[in-house]
């Protein structure tokens, strides 16, 4: 089995509302034997370092699940570009840019849309996709 696959099934699995529960009711039960281990440095060691091997783990973990959302987002993206005739094709390929040349772009559609923001307070949804985006 590939690792995105381990890491996807284990992304849904650690975002379930089950594996929340479950992680409330141990530590819960790390909380109430307290007392019977007179609240040790070995009590409170157990929980410091299953919570901070737990956390380095998710982060990889996350980190992988967020780069094949972003990947998949991207492509959805640059299909649309593609099939819209007014697109500019060279949006397809900003991530070769740098910061400082994704910020000048970024400006430079700011000042195409300023104008642009009245239009759509008193518009309607049709009236909003009926827009001519080819004069920006």
């Amino acid at each position: 089995m590939k690792f995105s696959k381990i890491s996807q099934a284990l992304s849904m699995w650690a975002g379930s509302p089950k594996t929340f529960l479950g992680a409330l009711l141990l530590i819960l039960i790390w909380g109430l034997s307290g007392p019977v281990f007179h609240f040790n440095d070995t009590w409170q060691l157990i929980i410091n370092t299953s919570t901070t091997i737990i956390t380095f783990l998710m982060v990889f973990l996350i980190q992988n699940t967020q780069n094949r959302d972003n990947d998949i987002l991207h492509l959805k993206i640059d299909e649309l570009l593609r099939a819209t005739k007014e697109a500019h094709n060279a949006m397809l390929s900003l991530d070769g840019l740098d910061l400082k040349q994704l910020e000048k772009l970024r400006g430079e559609y700011r000042e195409i849309g300023k104008g642009h923001n009245s239009d759509l307070a008193g518009s309607t949804p049709d009236d909003q996709q009926k827009t001519d985006f080819s004069q920006c």
